[in-house]
């Protein structure tokens, strides 16, 4: 699993169940909410930071989605993906990557056939049967609970970055 993660160039995010807990919250105007956890954010911005690229791929389609991923300075981001395969083929042509280089972050059947592709699959510890049992890491934390930064460190602390992003906080 390590010699995976050391490869890693980019990281893939699921959104719902994977960066939140899978809830949406609607109120009666249509208008949908959904919780963030600060520590993905905060290994997100700091993975970026030091080198590694970020893209977020879902299948539906949010305006707060949109924002998180501005805000956070994520390189690309793909909604109302049916077809998470074809943004997995276009990120390994536009970066001119290896399908190793890439790691896969999800937690439903819709992630399978990515999560199958690439180089280091991850997953909440809540996704589902199918997704845990091909992948490489499953985080003991739940989707929206801190799963992201779990899997995000790790693939960090593989290629030996997490102690620097630690000491430039000292």
């Amino acid at each position: 699993m390590i010699e995976r993660a050391k490869k890693i160039k980019w990281l893939l995010l699921d959104v719902d169940g994977t960066l939140t807990d899978g809830k949406i919250c609607m109120d009666n105007n249509g208008i949908e909410t959904k919780n963030f956890n600060v520590k993905d954010g905060f290994a997100i911005a700091n993975a970026i930071k030091y080198g590694l690229n970020i893209g977020i791929v879902t299948g539906r389609n949010s305006e707060i989605v949109k924002r998180r991923a501005e805000e956070l300075k994520i390189h690309e981001i793909y909604q109302n993906v049916k077809d998470k395969t074809k943004i997995l083929n276009e990120i390994e042509n536009k970066y001119n990557l290896d399908r190793s280089e890439i790691c896969y972050i999800g937690d439903d059947i819709n992630d399978l056939g990515i999560m199958k592709q690439v180089g280091f699959a991850a997953s909440p510890n809540d996704c589902v049967t199918e997704i845990k049992k091909i992948s490489h890491m499953i985080s003991s934390k739940n989707g929206g609970e801190g799963a992201v930064r779990e899997i995000i460190e790790f693939i960090l602390n593989s290629q030996g970055i997490w102690d620097k992003i630690i000491k430039s906080y000292n």
